[in-house]
């Protein structure tokens, strides 16, 4: 379950950047993710509550926004979303394709007072 690794690291970058900012209580946390970091937000919610224990995050609510798979072919220049496991360029075929959107994992925002 890699939802508590990304959680553990999220909870202490939380906790820094609330100490940075003179927060003394987060709650609110905006995450986004791409599709594959394959993240199943329920279980995130429940590992990022369990990491933010007795931190200044304790309690925060986390909103999860997930950033659909957009891919590129490197031999065409096509732009399209992946249709299921098929990651092959929509247009020419080709496997020759780069991820343009679908790995990120970033702090939208950090809410508190």
């Amino acid at each position: 379950m890699h939802e508590l690794r990304i959680a553990e690291d999220l909870a202490a970058m939380v906790a820094k950047y609330a100490a940075e900012a003179g927060l003394t209580k987060v709650v609110k946390v905006n995450v986004s993710f791409g599709q594959y970091i394959q993240i199943v937000p329920d279980l995130f919610r429940a590992a990022f509550s369990e990491a933010t224990k007795d931190t200044v995050a304790e309690g925060a609510e986390i909103g999860i926004e997930i950033i659909a798979a957009e891919m590129r072919c490197m031999r065409c220049g096509t732009e399209y979303s992946p249709a299921g496991d098929l990651h092959a360029c929509s247009l020419c075929g080709s496997e020759d394709i780069a991820v343009v959107h679908g790995k990120e994992l970033f702090v939208k925002s950090i809410e508190g007072g």
